[in-house]
């Protein structure tokens, strides 16, 4: 069932009492361009039920690291005409979270070393300070508002995830990747209760503010299949469950070649990882993965220099090495062997499961020096690829959101 917009209106009238928002400052988080939402209609429906009541209506992406947005961006991203700017909208501001700026956040807290030792299992044991953007103490009442997915570091996105690390500081962000890295996608991917949503949790706790959820669940048609509201663990939690029916499909057997398109979204490597995640399950060990994707041209406009001096590897090179990667930030590492893939290395060679390809515009030397496999795109014919399950090879139309898995995997 897709939602009507009278639907959506009575869910958040419902999930949202009066007494929350009303005379006061609201500040609403929501993603960027690569998520998958019907973002403009959500973002005019909620100032239609709420913005009159409140003191005042802001919204703010919430970027992690993604690249930073334009005010005309950001408008793009919500719909918002200029008309309506000037008009329904002429009391809102619109911000793009700044992690750019050491201006931009205020410490509130800490994981201690044995939190950190507790929730991940012994993996690491450190203290890790919480920043947060300090914009959010302006306000009375936070709100997220944005999707959920299955997630490669956090089981399922969405929720708190757009406090932590939507707008977190570094050091929280890159230790939230890394331990999601050492983990490894294949064991969190698709699972609600990771170690890495206890951190997120965790963090939650040290936020002296009223945080309300309106957490969406779109299928691949961008069709609005669930929208919950309330509190922000319980709203996930009931979105999560929702997408674990619709963002998950298991296949019975594996394939040699597992050709993803990479929708437009997904405008750097960065992002359009996300193919590798959700695809790599279900390619047969040595088995190919190729990322269709004509119009990327780089690997990251943030950390693509860094990127491209380390390369792309699996988790263990990287822990065989801790001199060696010391100063590269934790987040780029983590990138690095998720898109990589499982894999070992041992006595000096690297084995990763699967043979990730790019077919993009990125140069073919380019990618034999980070360490990933060259598909010219011009000669893809996306024919070849379809209709061939029986034949060893699967193709997925928009790939990076739905899941694939082997039937009978955890």
């Amino acid at each position: 069932m897709t939602l009507t917009e009278e639907k959506v209106r009575e869910i958040i009238e419902a999930g949202t009492p009066a007494g929350l928002y009303e005379n006061r400052r609201v500040l609403v988080l929501t993603p960027d361009g690569t998520r998958t939402c019907p973002l403009p209609m959500m973002v005019r429906i909620l100032r239609e039920v709420i913005g009159a009541r409140a003191a005042r209506l802001d919204f703010m992406v919430a970027l992690g690291t993604h690249p930073i947005m334009t005010d005309e961006e950001i408008l793009k991203l919500y719909g918002i005409n200029e008309a309506s700017r000037k008009g329904t909208f002429g009391q809102s501001s619109f911000f793009c979270h700044r992690w750019d700026r050491p201006e931009t956040f205020q410490r509130i807290g800490e994981l201690t070393e044995e939190d950190v030792a507790a929730i991940s299992g012994g993996l690491l044991r450190e203290r890790v300070p919480i920043d947060i953007n300090k914009m959010i103490f302006d306000y009375d009442l936070i709100f997220i508002l944005g999707p959920v997915f299955p997630h490669e570091v956090v089981g399922f996105s969405g929720g708190a995830k757009y406090l932590f690390p939507g707008i977190s500081g570094g050091e929280f962000l890159h230790f939230f990747h890394w331990l999601g890295a050492l983990i490894t996608c294949r064991k969190i991917i698709g699972k609600k209760d990771t170690p890495v949503r206890q951190v997120i949790h965790r963090a939650l706790e040290t936020i002296d503010l009223p945080i309300h959820c309106l957490a969406m669940v779109v299928d691949p048609e961008v069709r609005l299949r669930g929208l919950f509201a309330g509190d922000v663990r319980e709203a996930w939690s009931d979105a999560a469950d929702l997408s674990a029916a619709i963002h998950i499909v298991e296949k019975e057997r594996p394939f040699q070649i597992v050709l993803g398109c990479a929708p437009a979204m997904y405008d750097e490597i960065w992002t359009a990882g996300k193919v590798v995640y959700k695809l790599e399950q279900v390619v047969a060990p040595g088995g190919t993965l190729i990322i269709f994707a004509p119009h990327i041209r780089e690997i990251s406009s943030t950390w693509g220099d860094q990127i491209e001096k380390i390369g792309y590897h699996v988790r263990d090179y990287f822990l065989a090495h801790p001199e060696v990667f010391c100063t590269v930030p934790r987040g780029v590492l983590a990138h690095s062997t998720h898109v990589c893939g499982t894999g070992c290395y041992e006595n000096g060679v690297e084995t990763p499961d699967v043979k990730v390809v790019l077919a993009t515009a990125i140069p073919e030397e380019t990618c034999r020096r980070i360490g990933l496999g060259y598909l010219d795109p011009a000669t893809v014919r996306i024919e070849d690829y379809r209709d061939r399950e029986e034949e060893g090879v699967l193709y997925v139309e928009h790939a990076g959101e739905t899941l694939y898995r082997l039937a009978g995997g955890v």
